[in-house]
Formats: structure tokens, sequence, C-alpha cells
């Protein structure tokens, strides 16, 4: 069997998600220019440097003792580890990415976000994301999660 380019990259994603150490959720991201060349990839943990045991996974509680004060998310993590101009890439990412990590993709020139899951469709982070592809001509296309099996 031979996999389409978007199986395969959103793969890569769905393979980046593994190396997060949050239990609850897991993303990947993989961001690649128009000749299909991978330029980024990121997923969701502490910033480098930030020792996973000192800080807090938790959802629950306040701020300051919960993970989203703390977290970079994979979107954010492939933008910086890019390689090269974002300019018209294409991004993707198996969870749709909220307006914080929307901001950063538009602001970094990437054209298309290509997605598994929109578990928070109904969430004002998401409507806020929606909004801002929209108005910012950002391509937005779901596609299936790619199952990545490990055998260690």
């Amino acid at each position: 069997m031979i996999i389409n380019w978007d199986q395969y990259f959103m793969g890569v994603a769905s393979l980046s998600r593994l190396r997060s150490k949050d239990p609850n959720t897991q993303v990947g991201a993989c961001i690649v220019n128009e000749r299909k060349r991978i330029i980024g990839i990121g997923y969701n943990g502490f910033p480098f440097g930030v020792q996973d045991a000192e800080f807090p996974w938790q959802q629950d509680g306040s701020f300051l003792d919960s993970k989203y004060a703390y977290v970079v998310h994979a979107e954010a993590n492939a933008i910086l580890n890019a390689t090269t101009s974002l300019f018209n890439a294409t991004l993707y990412v198996n969870l749709f990415p909220c307006n914080e990590c929307a901001k950063l993709i538009i602001q970094s020139g990437i054209k298309e976000v290509v997605y598994a899951s929109d578990k928070y469709a109904d969430k004002d982070f998401t409507i806020a994301s929606k909004r801002m592809f929209d108005a910012a001509n950002v391509k937005l296309r779901q596609i299936a999660e790619v199952d990545v099996d490990i055998k260690l």
C-alpha cells in the first residue's frame, strides 16, 4: 500500500505527538513547504530547559498549578523549529489549533492547515481561530488521523 502526501505528513505529525509527555492531550505538528519538504516539526511540551518533573501536567486547579501556564503547543514548537521561511507552507496537526496558535500560524505565512480532530469546535478559542483563519485566507482541511503503531 502506498500512502498519499496527506497521510504521510499527518503520519509525521502523529508520530511527533508521541514525544509529548502530556498525559491527557498529545499533539504533534508537521510543516511542509510547497515542494513537499518537511521544514518544521513540533509537539506539545514544556519550554527547552524546563524540567518536566518540576511543573504540573494537570488540567485542573489554579492557572499556576496547571499545565496551561507552561506548555508550548505543537504548532508553536513547529514554527519555532522551522528551518526556513514558512511562507505558503502547509501545517499538518492532529488537533485543530487554538486562537493563540492561529495567530502564530497566520503571522508566519502558513497558508493551509490540515487537521484531524476538531473536538473543541464549540469552544470560543476554536471559533476565534476559525474567524482569524477565514479573515487571513488560510485554507482549512480536515482529514483522518493516521494511526502510528510503534513496536519497541
